[in-house]
């Protein structure tokens, strides 16, 4: 990343962070650690949006992917009765959880931060 910009760099450690609590979360099971995953991602998306970085910009697709499965992610637990998660919830929010993997992978790769 040759002469990145302050909210790219911001945007790059907020990827990581999502990156590693995702790590984490699929080694762990710990679902709390889905507070961890709303922080980095707000602040994804508080840097992407409030930017006019054309980096950032590039990278809408893949940003809306994570956006749009967290939401869901979120949408799946409020439906669960008393916070427990079935069979059918804990299928929804894995495959959820991998859409966002995936697209964090495409945008390291993107960014020349890991090998495709």
């Amino acid at each position: 990343m040759e002469e990145a910009s302050k909210p790219l760099t911001e945007f790059v450690e907020q990827l990581t962070r999502l990156g590693g609590t995702m790590a984490e979360l699929f080694k762990s099971g710990n679902i709390a650690l889905i507070s961890e995953l709303n922080a980095a991602i707000k602040e994804m998306y508080r840097l992407q949006h409030g930017s006019g970085d054309k980096v950032l910009q590039a990278l809408e697709p893949e940003c809306a992917v994570i956006y749009g499965n967290f939401d869901m992610i979120v949408e799946v637990l409020r439906t669960t009765e008393n916070g427990v998660i079935d069979a059918g919830a804990q299928t929804a929010l894995n495959r959820l959880l991998h859409n966002i993997n995936g697209a964090v992978v495409n945008i390291a790769t993107a960014l020349g931060l890991v090998s495709g």
